[in-house]
Order: C-alpha cells, then sequence, then structure tokens
C-alpha cells in the first residue's frame, strides 16, 4: 500500500493545527505533521517531504515571508503548495504573501465552506501541474501510466504506440538547443493534432520527456493513425534545417570517436504494442514491451511504425522480426 501523502503544517509555540484543516486532511487521506519553526518546514520540503505546506500566520508571531520566499524560488520545492491560515484579514499582509509567494490563503473572510473548496481546487491545480510536462503541456509519465492501467482495466483493445525521434541529438549538436526544443514542440503538436483530431477522447498522448512520447489509440484505428502521422512529420521536418542542409538531405557530424559521417535528416520511429494477441495485467509490461519494439523500429531506416505480432506465449527474448512486424 502506498504511503498517505504529507502536510507540513507550521504552528506557532504549542498551537495545534486548525480542526478545519484536520478534517479536510483526513477525508482527502493525508497525514499532517506539525512543527513550530519555519526553517523546519523549508529543510523538509528541500529533502522531499510533503505534498503540501500550511502556515499559520498566529497574531504576535513574525511572518515566515523569507522562508516561503526561498521554498517558491527553488524550481525543486515551488511546485508544493504553500497555503496561509490567518485569523483575521489584513489586506498589506495578504499581499506580502502573495508577492512572497503563497498559493492560497485563508482567512475568516471565507466561510468554512468556500475554505475547504479552496484547498481542493488547489490540490486539484497541483496534481494537474505535476502531471503535465512544462515544454509540451502534455500529460507526463504518471497520467500515462494511469490511461494505460484505465485502457486495461476497460478490457478493450488498445494500442500504446512509443514515438522516438532518429538523429536527434546530432540535429541538436549542428544547430542549438532552442531548435532542438522547437522540433520537440512541433512533433507534441503533430502527435496530439493527428491523434485528438482523428479519434477525439478516444485517443491520447502523453509526453515521458525529451524527444520520447507515447500514445494511445483503439485497435482498429492505430495504423492509419501512425501513417499519418509519419506522413506529416516527413513533410514538416526538413524545414527545420538550413536551406543547405535540407537541400543535400544531411549534414556531416562527428561520432564519438571524433570522425567525420553523413548524419541524415530526421525520422521518426514509433513502436506498437497492441492486447490483441497477449494479455497484460500491469502498465509496466505494456511499457517494456513498447520499449522493445521502439528500438526494433529505429534499426530499420526512414520514418516507419512497428507493431508487434507475436502471441503471448512466444519468447519475446528472440526479438520481434519476420511476420511478427509490420510497417508502412
Amino acid at each position: 500500500m502506498a504511503p498517505r501523502p504529507i502536510i507540513l503544517y507550521c504552528g506557532a509555540g504549542d498551537r495545534p493545527p486548525p480542526e478545519l484543516l484536520l478534517r479536510w486532511a483526513s477525508a482527502r487521506g493525508f497525514e499532517v505533521e506539525a512543527y513550530e519553526r519555519p526553517e523546519e518546514v523549508e529543510t523538509l520540503v528541500l529533502r522531499g517531504r510533503g505534498a503540501m505546506v500550511f502556515v499559520d500566520d498566529a497574531p504576535g508571531r513574525p511572518p515566515a515571508l523569507e522562508p516561503v520566499r526561498r521554498l517558491k524560488a527553488d524550481p525543486f520545492t515551488a511546485i508544493i503548495p504553500v497555503t496561509i491560515l490567518t485569523t483575521t484579514h489584513d489586506a498589506q499582509a495578504v499581499e506580502a504573501w502573495y508577492q512572497a509567494g503563497a498559493d492560497e490563503i485563508l482567512s475568516p473572510l471565507f466561510a468554512p465552506s468556500e475554505q475547504r473548496a479552496r484547498l481542493d481546487a488547489l490540490r486539484l491545480r497541483t496534481e494537474r501541474n505535476v502531471a503535465v510536462h512544462p515544454s509540451t503541456r502534455l500529460p507526463g509519465t504518471t497520467e500515462i501510466e494511469r490511461e494505460i492501467r484505465r485502457r486495461l482495466e476497460d478490457d478493450a483493445l488498445f494500442a500504446v504506440c512509443y514515438a522516438d525521434l532518429d538523429h536527434f541529438k546530432e540535429f541538436n549538436d549542428r544547430y542549438s538547443y532552442y531548435d532542438g526544443d522547437r522540433v520537440i514542440y512541433l512533433l507534441s503538436r503533430i502527435l496530439h493534432d493527428v491523434v485528438r483530431g482523428l479519434l477525439g477522447s478516444d485517443g491520447f498522448v502523453g509526453h515521458i520527456g525529451g524527444d520520447d512520447f507515447i500514445f494511445v489509440a483503439p485497435l482498429e484505428h492505430y495504423a492509419p493513425v501512425c501513417a499519418e502521422i509519419v506522413a506529416v512529420f516527413d513533410e514538416l521536418i526538413p524545414l527545420q534545417y538550413n536551406a543547405q542542409d535540407r537541400r543535400a538531405g544531411y549534414f556531416f557530424g562527428k561520432d564519438r570517436r571524433g570522425q567525420l559521417h553523413r548524419v541524415p535528416l530526421m525520422t521518426l520511429s514509433i513502436g506498437v504494442v497492441t492486447n490483441q494477441f497477449r494479455r497484460f495485467s500491469h502498465p509496466a509490461e505494456v511499457s517494456e514491451l513498447a520499449t522493445e519494439m521502439k528500438s526494433y523500429a529505429k534499426s530499420l531506416p526512414g520514418s516507419v511504425f512497428v507493431a508487434d505480432r507475436r502471441r503471448g506465449d512466444h519468447d519475446t527474448r528472440s526479438g520481434p522480426g519476420g511476420s511478427d512486424a509490420r510497417s508502412p
């Protein structure tokens, strides 16, 4: 069983967490840990502890503006939501807390029901921010696993497609990380627009990281979706090169030994796994096989998609090949 998420509460002296917070946390499956000094809470967050932080802005207590400001200035800790609990509604204090980076401020100005609603909304925003890849705004690995698990539980026929760029590192070395980010964003838009355009809510697109993407489609639709993605990609990707490289169809780059060699224009490899011939009990099994199929697709020339055609009792260690694999 996964451990319960933890709320770090910073109170004053022996002042206990408010009853409203304790009841809300209990109903949502959180544990509450109370600390007196803001610096203690800051240290714990830096060590990766705590899903949410609550600070009691009690009268007569020095405000913890600087610890909150430091947490929100660090990209590693900034994602942890900080809520300030006040017993009075002071407009200047509220402004100072927001300027320090606080995500929410609960005061007597709000009825208890509204305070609980604000906490629910804050929790939802935080989960959404964590689940989305910042550069493409596509769902990340957590949501990808959740989507595959949902399809497994629905017991419907589906295809998980692992898309990866070929010769992307050499492109980055030849041009710049800015151009590389532009290519990754372009691929994310191609995948999103084709999958959602052809499948609507039946399609899903996620971003693992870097130039690795996952999209999911009903079994009967994955082939035309993959074919359309490959066609659009091959039409648009040459435009990301300068005129000289585009005309030549390659450029000269150095390998790890410093030797010059021809680097072709980027292509797209898609490895496809379906539950047509085998059963999966966990998303990790799908992920492992999709990675294998993606690696096999990358061994083939050009932009391709390759689907695993082996049955569940086939020894996957022998590798996909022959009639068990399919490409356009």
